[in-house]
Order: C-alpha cells, then sequence, then structure tokens
C-alpha cells in the first residue's frame, strides 16, 4: 500500500511515538494512530489467524511483510490479506531441518519460495523455542503461537490484565504449559493435568446424565444393577443347562397327538362309566319297586262289601293273578339282564382304560424326557434373549462401577502429579530459583519494595503468583507485567531460546505514574544492553516521560517516523477507515 509507513527498528531500545492532537475530532481517532495496528500486523506475519482488521476491502490486493533475523538468518516474510493460508519466505529455511522440497516456487521475479502458514508456525517455533513440530502436533502441548504472545502482547485480546495470561481466552493449560517451558520447567506435567481436567470433564457430563438426565434408565447404580446382573445371569445358566441336556425327539409332534387322543379316549370311557353307574341304580330301584299284586286283599275287600263273586269270576281271577305274576317275574329278569349288561360294559370299559392309561405313560414318559425341535429352537431364542440381557446389564454396571471408580482414580492421578511436580521443582531447584531472582531484580529496580514471584504446586497444577506493594493498583499490575515479561526474557536468553525482541503496547502503560513509566524505560534499556535484545515500545507522546529519564538520552531511541491522529495521512496505514 502506497501509503503506508515503512517501519525500522534497531538494536536495542525502540520508541514508535504517536501524537495525539487535541483538536481531533471523533471520526479521526476512532482508529487512532496506528499503533495497536502494528501489533496485530506483527502477529499477522508471525502466523495468526486473520483478524478483522485484514478483512476490509482496503487491504485485499496487498501484502504485508517485515524483515527478521532469526538465528543469524536474514529472511523476508510477505502474507496477503485475501490469502492468509500462503506465506512467502525469502531466505535460508533449511537451518530449521524442516523438508521445503515440496513448497512451491515463486520463481525468480517474486520473492522467494511459498509456504503454508501452518508450516511456518512450525519453522518459528523450532527456530525460537526449539520445538519439535512432533510436540507442536500433541493435544495440550507447547506452540509457537502459545510463547509468542507472552512476548507481543496484544490489547484486543485484553493481553494486559494479567502477568500470566496473555489472553483473556486463554485456559489454566495453556498458561501453565506456556510459562513451564518458558522457564524451563517439565511442561508435561501441566499438559498430563489438563488431560485429566479434560477425563474429570467427561465424567462430570456422564454423571449429570446418569443422576436423573438422558443416562439414569440406561446406567442405574452399581447396588441396582448388580441384583439385576446376579439374576439375569443365573436365568440364563439355567436356560443354557435346559439346552445342554435337552433331547431332539424327531416323532415328536406325532407322539403327542396320540398322547392326546387317548387322553381323550380315556376322558369319554369315563363318561360312558359314569352313564352306566346312573343306569344301574335307576334299574336297580326300579327292580326293588315291582312287587306282587295282593289278590288275598282284594278278595277280602268284596266280601267285606257283600259282594259274593262268581265261580267264573274267581276263576277269571285266578288266571288274570297268574298273568300278572308272569309279567312281573318277566320285568325283574329283564331289569336284572340290564343292570347285568351295565357292569359288564363298565368293567370291559375299566380294561380299555387301564391299557390306555398304560400307553398313556408310555408317550408321557417319551415327551417328558425329549422335546420338540420347535422348542428347543424357542428355547435357544430364549437363552440368546436372556443372554443378551444379562450382558447388556453387566456393560451398564461396568460403566456405573466405572462411574464410581473414576473419580477416585482421577484423585490418584492428581496425586501422582503433584508428587511428579514436586519432584521436578526439587530437580530443577536452580531454574526457579534464578526465575525468582530475576523478577526480584527487575522489580527492585522499578521499586523501593521489590515484587516477589511466587511458583507453588498446588493440587490443580503449577500457580504462579507476584506480590507487590499496592498490587491492586491498574499502574502497580501493570508493572508486574513489565517485571514479568523482561523476566521471561532473561531467562529465554539465558537458556538461548526466544523470540530475541520484546514489544510492548503503549496500553501496557496506562494509568501508570510517569516516574515508573520512565523507571521502566530505564530498565528496559539496560536490560536490552545486557543480554543483547530488541525492545520496541509504542506511546502516546502525552505520556513520554522526557525530563524523568535520566540514564540515557530518550530522544536518541525514538523512531524517525511519527505517527499523528492529527490528520488522515499521520496515521500508520497513511488512510483512515472504518
Amino acid at each position: 500500500m502506497p501509503t503506508f509507513k515503512s517501519l525500522s527498528f534497531k538494536p536495542g531500545l525502540n520508541i514508535l511515538l504517536a501524537e495525539k492532537s487535541p483538536g481531533a475530532s471523533e471520526r479521526q481517532t476512532r482508529n487512532g494512530a496506528g499503533k495497536t495496528s502494528l501489533i496485530e500486523i506483527i502477529h499477522f506475519l508471525m502466523g495468526a489467524d486473520r483478524h478483522a482488521l485484514f478483512k476490509s476491502d482496503l487491504f485485499k490486493e496487498y501484502y504485508f511483510g517485515m524483515d527478521i533475523d532469526i538465528r543469524g538468518n536474514k529472511l523476508s516474510v510477505e502474507r496477503s490479506a485475501q490469502k492468509s493460508s500462503d506465506v512467502r519466505v525469502r531466505g535460508d529455511l533449511s537451518s530449521s531441518g524442516l523438508d521445503v522440497n515440496d513448497q512451491k516456487s515463486f520463481g525468480e521475479s517474486s520473492l522467494g519460495i511459498v509456504i503454508s502458514n501452518n508450516y511456518w508456525k512450525d519453522f518459528l517455533g523450532q527456530a525460537f523455542f526449539n520445538l519439535d513440530p512432533m510436540v507442536d502436533e500433541q493435544k495440550f502441548g507447547p506452540n509457537f503461537r502459545m510463547l509468542f504472545a507472552y512476548f507481543v502482547r496484544r490489547q484486543m485480546s485484553n493481553a494486559f490484565i494479567s502477568p500470566y495470561k496473555q489472553s483473556d481466552m486463554q485456559q489454566i493449560w495453556d498458561q501453565q504449559v506456556a510459562i513451564s517451558y518458558l522457564l524451563g520447567l517439565d511442561w508435561t506435567i501441566p499438559r498430563d493435568w489438563q488431560l485429566v481436567r479434560e477425563q474429570e470433564k467427561g465424567l462430570k457430563e456422564l454423571r449429570k446424565a446418569a443422576d436423573g438426565g438422558t443416562l439414569s434408565e440406561v446406567i442405574g447404580t452399581t447396588a441396582e444393577l448388580r441384583t439385576q446382573m446376579v439374576i439375569a445371569e443365573d436365568k440364563a445358566r439355567r436356560l443354557r443347562e435346559q439346552l445342554n441336556s435337552f433331547q431332539v425327539l424327531p416323532q415328536y409332534r406325532e407322539i403327542e397327538i396320540e398322547a392326546s387322543r387317548i387322553g381323550r379316549q380315556i376322558g369319554s370311557l369315563s363318561d360312558d362309566n359314569a352313564i352306566d353307574n346312573a343306569l344301574i341304580e335307576e334299574l336297580e330301584l326300579s327292580l326293588r319297586n315291582e312287587l306282587d299284586p295282593s289278590y288275598e286283599d282284594l278278595a277280602q275287600l268284596y266280601e267285606e262289601i257283600g259282594v259274593v263273586l262268581p265261580e267264573i269270576v274267581s276263576r277269571r281271577f285266578d288266571e288274570v293273578r297268574i298273568f300278572h305274576d308272569s309279567i312281573v317275574r318277566n320285568r325283574r329278569t329283564y331289569l336284572e339282564g340290564e343292570i347285568a349288561a351295565s357292569r359288564q360294559r363298565i368293567e370291559d370299559r375299566r380294561r380299555t382304560q387301564e391299557t390306555l392309561s398304560v400307553r398313556q405313560m408310555e408317550l408321557m414318559s417319551l415327551l417328558r424326557s425329549y422335546g420338540a425341535l420347535e422348542q428347543f429352537a424357542q428355547l435357544q431364542t430364549e437363552y440368546a434373549r436372556t443372554e443378551s440381557e444379562a450382558e447388556g446389564i453387566r456393560k451398564r454396571y461396568a460403566a456405573a462401577e466405572q462411574l464410581e471408580g473414576k473419580k477416585t482414580q482421577l484423585g490418584i492421578e492428581r496425586t501422582q502429579l503433584l508428587r511428579r511436580l514436586q519432584q521436578d521443582y526439587s530437580e530443577q531447584r536452580e531454574a526457579l530459583q534464578r526465575a525468582i531472582l530475576a523478577f526480584e531484580q527487575i522489580s527492585n529496580a522499578l521499586y523501593e519494595q521489590a515484587g516477589s514471584l511466587t511458583i507453588v504446586k498446588s493440587i490443580n497444577g503449577p500457580l504462579f503468583d507476584i506480590i507487590m506493594p499496592a498490587s491492586k493498583s491498574k499502574g502497580i499490575s501493570n508493572m508486574q507485567i513489565f517485571c514479568f515479561d523482561m523476566m521471561l526474557m532473561r531467562l529465554c536468553s539465558e537458556r538461548g531460546i526466544g523470540l530475541g525482541f520484546l514489544v510492548h503496547d503503549s496500553h501496557l502503560f496506562d494509568g501508570v505514574d510517569e516516574r515508573q513509566i520512565a523507571k521502566a524505560l530505564e530498565v528496559g534499556n539496560a536490560i536490552t544492553q545486557e543480554i543483547g535484545i530488541q525492545y520496541i515500545v509504542t506511546m502516546n507522546s502525552d505520556t513520554l516521560p522526557r525530563t524523568l529519564v535520566r540514564e540515557f538520552d530518550l530522544d536518541k531511541y525514538i523512531l524517525p517516523t511519527m505517527l499523528t491522529d492529527a490528520t488522515t495521512t499521520g496515521g500508520l496505514f497513511g488512510i483512515r477507515f472504518d
């Protein structure tokens, strides 16, 4: 972009100054002079995702670029807002050990080669922090962007709230892993702590679902499921034993039909016997009622009424009596014969019933000893269903048992991690001492009462804290960040890692007493000279403590390019945009 102001930074302290015009209108000051935009451009060229700033149509045809020294190699880097997935690089990348053979060449008239932004971050991570790309891919492991943000804090990420956080969205594991790595401690311990937290989070959600939630009817409690499991397994065992002893009878259905028919025959015979027994009772009753007529009583009757029967009538009466006697005898003989016949039929049926009963017992014995193929198949189906049900309960029981036992297991893992942390801090005692002393020396240069860096072992991983007088003050809190960042620069320099430069936005000095700002610039300049780093500061002209910096000439470190919001061309981009 032709209107864009190029900036050149030299070794040591660099101050990018912005003049803030008192008469500037609200529209003129909307985008400011561009100090914070410079921070975003540096992040963009160092692998950050495309910020909203770069989505403006004004930038879609342009590349942002910078020249940077990386371990003695001078590289030129360009990246387009329109195609942010690619990075154009000119310079020697071979020292990183990364394979660039598959990268597409731009040709002689273009700047170097084109590599992916992911590859570029891998390169930067290895070049600046000795990060293995394989480690970068590990879940919850350190990566370049995580570490870089501590040395170029972004106001848009609220990085000036806490020394330990380079973003208000930064999670605790990210802080613990990053700071542990930068201090030379074992970063895998806070990484493993986060893995435990992830399991605890999943366990919490699962327990919530199991306790009256969506899984309450699926999982249940171990006590309930243990009872269900015992019953289901016993039922499956008994069905399995029946299957093992089951014998299939091929003619089972025919035998079953015959047995059923015999049962009906025996029943029919019993019914017929009942009928004949009832008939016998009636016949015997009739037989008892068959009495001879009393002729003597009849003759006596006639005599009593004074009637004398003639001889012929008497003879006739005798004949009738003989006839009736014959009839009675014949009826008695008939009844006795019917009774005898009925009894004979009952006896015959009884013998038939005995024969049929013997056969029926034989058939029922076969049916009890063997089974039909259909029954065997049904038994198999029932066993499979019961076994499946038992297996389901076993899995639910295992899940419930895991739920109830996982919390204890994770508690044990936390204790083991705490023991590892204690051992690491014991082994890395010198690294911890260097960090504590470095912070104390830097803060002592700013304040009469030096602040203290504390690194605490806790059941939730390493905890970092800073104790400084009147630390609740906004200015004091910002100076904690200054001391912390300078401490990281010094320790990384001693270990041969790090960017070699530190950038502080003007927001770091918001609310800070001008005497402390002057002291911070003096301390920052001294440390840059001591360890040979580049310290870039953006400031507003009205906060620059010119008269209070006594140890060096402040004007020598102010960049010749000045920014201002007084005119439309005075900002970093040389234009105003919404």
